[in-house]
């Protein structure tokens, strides 16, 4: 039997310490499908989890564009369930699972992925908006990037994105102590998408080479007074 790691208490504001993400009450996560709140997402939104923010999901795909089924069911039917199961494993309040093309959402217009982000920030009350940066991802990462920072400008909250190491204007979060905690959980999410299980070896042997680190940088800011501690960078591409 598989037991899944307990999520901490959430850090209070005097028990926060510097190695720790930028300071947010409400995180919403963006994704083109489901599966990068566990495989990329999954470390950040421990440490937002542990700092004391409350997260919610998006995915404006159900995944039925995925190129690995290690099941008979049809991946559309099943995936938004993969991403419920995983989602409670990560802490994550609410999650909302969107209906557009797998694989296409680079072919919507920008406002229109842009509509649905404004609403799912308006509803869970988001300040801070999670992606994953361009560089990082593919063409419906791209286009999600769009549109998150088109709603998030709308809405006047910040946009933050998930990268790879060496990005100019990045920095790495180091989970520090929490390291073996947040990865287990992670895996343990990434492998609640038994859908997707035959690709589960590779993705935990890159999270173990990853190590402790996150890295990050910010597509906007929107607070007013930015502090090195919440803001140790600042791209705005």
């Amino acid at each position: 039997m598989t037991t899944t790691p307990a999520i901490p208490r959430p850090r209070t504001p005097s028990e926060s310490i510097d190695n720790a993400p930028p300071r947010a009450a409400s995180v919403l996560a963006v994704t083109a499908r489901p599966g990068q709140e566990s495989a990329d997402l999954g470390g950040l939104l421990y440490a937002f989890r542990r700092a004391g923010a409350s997260l919610s999901l998006l995915s404006l795909t159900r995944g039925e564009g995925a190129g690995q089924n290690s099941g008979n069911a049809l991946l559309e039917a099943v995936r938004p369930w993969e991403t419920q199961l995983a989602a409670s494993i990560l802490g994550i309040r609410a999650v909302a699972v969107a209906n557009y093309r797998d694989g296409a959402l680079h072919e919507y217009p920008t406002d229109e992925l842009a509509d649905r982000i404004g609403r799912a920030i308006r509803e869970r009350s988001a300040d801070m908006v999670l992606v994953i940066a361009t560089e990082a991802g593919d063409r419906d990462d791209a286009a999600v990037v769009r549109a998150a920072k088109a709603a998030a400008s709308a809405a006047g909250v910040s946009t933050i994105a998930h990268t790879r190491p060496g990005v100019p204007g990045a920095w790495t979060l180091d989970l520090g102590a929490d390291t073996e905690t947040a990865r287990a959980i992670q895996k343990s999410a990434a492998a609640a998408h038994a859908s997707q299980s035959e690709a589960l070896p590779a993705l935990i042997r890159r999270l173990d080479l990853l190590g402790s680190g996150e890295t990050l940088r910010w597509l906007q800011l929107q607070q007013q007074i930015p502090t090195q501690r919440d803001h140790p960078a600042l791209m705005t591409g």
